[in-house]
């Protein structure tokens, strides 16, 4: 019952955070520079009129005031009508369904990545601190902290696909395409959850009930799996939930340079063509998609400690 009020409270917040997004974006894309209209009729390669610019701004709505344009949308938008492309004129929700699919696929790569670093390297610097693969870890962390992500992209494709032409540079494809991209999403990731987790770790080592558990003759990798790195996962999973509108962005960048034809570059190229319904669609997607997260973290702390309950009081 108490979980469900959080879920409830998160819910209501999810509503709150929608509309707020919801009439920032519309403000931001009337004072964006550049007309849609010009955009629309320029995409058709035509001679155009004045007559035919005033029928398309016509047709479009753009010649009603600005909170008709806002309510008609926002009552559109409770009918889960995000409007149609201004370029292509295929529904705005239908262009989100065909390209969230590949923008997952490329996360989860990432994130799959991102622990598979990051798990081990944590691992044996707290288990082995000051010592070599503790300097490792900081020189990773380091590296990934001062090397931006498209810089990095671009080392890989230079070595894996130019040089060596193991991998395949740009495109969706099999197995082998998702490498490189993954790879780059995650090893910046990996740099910051690797410290993360040592120093959480070494927290969670210090405790009493640690001491206790080898003086009781506990084997040491029982201790560091089953006590002291659901502790550590605590900051861990903290830094996720805030670092996820992060990951997002990083994603797009990601998308743009190996062309990867996801949400990310859905949305550049909507943001160069002036096409607000996408652009929109877009933003409200990914308000709705940290909100989400946020949720699954809060409700991840009663599974890493049980010592949280959600009461009353909230979390406690």
């Amino acid at each position: 019952m108490l979980l469900w009020k959080l879920v409830r409270t998160r819910l209501l917040q999810l509503i709150f955070v929608l509309l707020l997004l919801s009439f920032v974006t519309f403000a931001l894309m009337k004072l964006a520079p550049g007309d849609p209209v010009l955009s629309i009729l320029n995409s058709d390669e035509l001679s155009v009129t004045k007559a035919d610019e005033a029928r398309l701004r016509e047709e479009l709505g753009f010649d009603r005031p600005l909170y008709e344009q806002y309510g008609r949308w926002m009552l559109n938008l409770l009918r889960l009508d995000l409007g149609h492309s201004y370029i292509k004129g295929n529904p705005v929700l239908d262009e989100i369904v065909q390209r969230l699919p590949t923008t997952v696929q490329l996360t989860a790569g990432g994130l799959a990545v991102m622990v598979l670093i990051a798990a081990p390297l944590g691992l044996l610097a707290a288990r082995y601190p000051g010592r070599w693969p503790d300097q490792a870890g900081r020189i990773l962390a380091l590296i990934g902290a001062s090397v931006p992500s498209f810089w990095m992209g671009l080392l890989l494709i230079y070595a894996f696909a130019f040089k060596l032409q193991w991998l395949p540079s740009m495109g969706k494809g099999g197995f082998a395409y998702q490498i490189l991209p993954s790879i780059t999403l995650g090893f910046s990731m990996a740099a910051v959850y690797a410290r993360l987790l040592r120093a959480g770790l070494l927290e969670s080592l210090s405790q009493e009930y640690i001491r206790a558990a080898r003086a009781r003759g506990i084997a040491e990798w029982r201790i560091m799996g089953n006590h002291a790195m659901r502790a550590a996962l605590m900051p861990v999973v903290t830094v996720f939930g805030m670092s996820i509108g992060n990951l997002l962005t990083g994603s797009v960048v990601i998308e743009m340079l190996f062309s990867w034809p996801g949400l990310g570059s859905m949305a550049v190229e909507a943001i160069f063509q002036r096409d607000y319904p996408v652009i929109q669609g877009y933003v409200l997607l990914t308000g709705a998609f940290v909100v989400l997260v946020n949720l699954l973290v809060d409700l991840t702390y009663t599974f890493l400690d049980p010592r949280i309950r959600y009461g009353k009081a909230g979390l406690t």
